[in-house]
């Protein structure tokens, strides 16, 4: 009985929205505590772990670290994928009407945070190269925050935060493989090409072996990595040649079920892990000086000031223009501490940093994560007082019958 107890209680726990959130929070914190600590070069050492793959002449060898944000993101991109296909298809994204708002908050939360740290360090051609970390949203967290609030915020909002992350994600993928690639091998993208071939071959005679896609996109996988586009764009190809309804030899339809199946494995060890990897940043000799330096100080308000100032203003405009609508049965207040919650980039602007100064000195990195850290942190703070403050202001009559 015990340990039935216990299952249940373990199954409720994970299928919580917010639990991903929260074991992203306490991996960051364990990642900068052993940054820290006596034990950071256990820490670094574990990262700099050799990892090679050998099949035949095909030789695929790096550190753990870069195993992580290769090979691990790869997966995470790809239920992305599996998500924006369903979303365009038969989601929330499937009506124009649907599209706008999130559309338009999108494309503005990526440029405002761009031009804010554009300001910053528009004079510095190293520097510049991180122009598109502050235009990232991390929608594991900024749903995680949302989520502690539970059913005291519209459902509206939240379809809204979501939207507007499949935007932001679909800008991100455009923006890595337009500026973040490089050393192109031809051959490499053909096997890729005719891979991606072979997956719209297996859609169209209606393949219902899951097996045949994973392999076939393993191969893909490999293929962009040795091809000098970033890896992780294979896994968001690969989705789109899922089918949707096609039912697979188990009769489940195929890209709901393979959905459903990843979800917690990203949710729950893919992303902890990759905040593990990446967001431990030593603070020995860190002072309000190193803050204040053009790279994290450019990150930190294009994520803070940028993502809501450009989200709510374009939206406000849209609003008012007679373009779209505000969500259903949100208030003004809400839907302003949304916006300041797409101000949450960790994982994906901490992935673009890595990115951008991939070339560059240890120094350029320990920038990049004080400013999305620090980023980060004051736009989930902010969101959540505001979203408490909304609800005070929303239910007066409700709080003054606690108080008696």
């Amino acid at each position: 009985m015990m340990h039935q107890q216990l299952t249940y209680g373990f199954k409720k726990l994970l299928s919580h929205d917010s639990a991903g959130g929260v074991l992203l929070v306490f991996m960051t914190m364990v990642a900068m505590i052993l940054a820290n600590s006596p034990f950071v070069g256990v820490y670094e050492d574990f990262l700099a772990s050799p990892v090679q793959v050998r099949v035949g002449d095909l030789n695929i060898a790096k550190p753990l670290l870069l195993w992580i944000n290769d090979g691990l993101m790869a997966i995470f991109f790809f239920l992305i994928g599996l998500e924006i296909k369903r979303e365009v298809l038969t989601g929330s994204l499937s009506s124009p009407s649907q599209v706008v708002l999130p559309g338009i908050a999108a494309v503005a939360g990526i440029a405002a945070p761009a031009l804010v740290y554009l300001w910053f360090n528009g004079q510095d051609a190293v520097a510049l190269e991180g122009w598109a970390i502050p235009s990232a949203t991390d929608i594991a967290f900024a749903l995680g925050v949302f989520t502690l609030f539970g059913s005291r915020i519209p459902l509206s909002l939240k379809l809204f935060l979501l939207s507007v992350a499949i935007f932001d994600d679909i800008g991100a993928i455009m923006i890595i493989a337009l500026f973040y690639s490089s050393d192109l091998s031809t051959l490499s993208l053909i096997v890729a090409g005719s891979g991606l071939l072979t997956l719209f071959a297996f859609n169209r005679l209606s393949v219902r072996s899951q097996a045949a896609y994973i392999i076939v996109g393993t191969v893909v996988w490999v293929a962009v990595l040795k091809s000098g586009v970033h890896a992780t764009l294979a896994g968001f190809a690969i989705a789109w040649f899922i089918p949707l309804k096609l039912k697979n030899n188990s009769g489940r339809e195929m890209l709901p079920h393979l959905e459903h199946s990843l979800h917690p494995w990203v949710s729950f060890i893919i992303l902890p892990l990759f905040a593990f990897a990446n967001a431990g940043i030593s603070l020995t000799g860190v002072s309000l000086d190193a803050l204040l330096n053009p790279v994290p100080l450019g990150i930190a308000a294009g994520l803070f000031v940028g993502k809501q100032v450009g989200i709510f203003g374009a939206c406000w405009l849209a609003i008012k223009l007679g373009l779209a609508k505000l969500p259903e049965g949100a208030t003004w207040m809400q839907f302003y501490a949304v916006t300041i919650l797409c101000g949450i980039g960790f994982t994906m602007s901490l992935f673009i940093g890595s990115l951008a100064f991939e070339a560059q000195s240890a120094e350029y990195m320990i920038d990049v994560k004080l400013g999305v850290l620090v980023g980060s942190l004051l736009s989930a703070v902010a969101g959540s007082i505001l979203i408490s403050w909304s609800q005070k202001s929303k239910n007066p009559n409700r709080e003054v019958e606690r108080n008696q």
